[in-house]
């Protein structure tokens, strides 16, 4: 049975900077089964949308059988990718909730450097929106909700805290030292 007979699925979500080199991207179909099949999807994609300047509205383009719903801001490529049967409006909701998650993540400052400093907020945003290429969430209000709730608790002890917020711990409590 298709995973689309059952409900709409995201094949990837791409997040390029504006040379089209990864900032953040999540697979969840094994068509690109190697990390160069990746890659030169990405490149494809990148370089035919190149043409259009989605700043306001997503755009649809139709690639290799697959829908890919896209939208630039500033540096940034976002990207969503479906099979040629899922629901346009289904993937252009994911790539807005998507799109609005890292604003707010962000702070409304959404460009390339921003996005590298917050990289495991992204990722983790990702993690909020699908899950094995099913839709989990598209309330950017929620997604962000989530993934500041995973981020850092300033009481909890370093053993509570995972990696990522170890690091993030650690990199707050250095600025705040280097800025006095």
């Amino acid at each position: 049975m298709e995973s689309s007979d059952l409900s709409p699925s995201v094949k990837n979500i791409l997040l390029l900077d504006s040379e089209g080199k990864r900032v953040a991207v999540r697979y969840y179909s094994d068509e690109w089964p190697t990390n160069s099949a990746k890659l030169a999807f990405e490149k494809s994609v990148f370089t035919k949308t190149l043409k259009s300047n989605p700043r306001t509205e997503a755009e649809i383009a139709m690639f290799n059988n697959n829908i890919v719903i896209y939208k630039f801001v500033q540096d940034l490529h976002f990207f969503v990718t479906g099979g040629d049967d899922e629901n346009e409006l289904i993937l252009a909701t994911v790539l807005q909730g998507f799109f609005d998650a890292v604003s707010l993540i962000l702070r409304n400052t959404v460009d390339k450097r921003e996005a590298l400093e917050n990289l495991d907020l992204i990722l983790l945003c990702l993690d909020e929106i699908v899950d094995g290429g099913m839709i989990l969430e598209t309330d950017p209000n929620l997604i962000a909700g989530k993934v500041a709730s995973h981020s850092m608790d300033a009481d909890a002890t370093l053993s509570e805290q995972t990696i990522t917020q170890a690091w993030a711990t650690a990199r707050e409590h250095l600025s705040r030292t280097l800025l006095q």
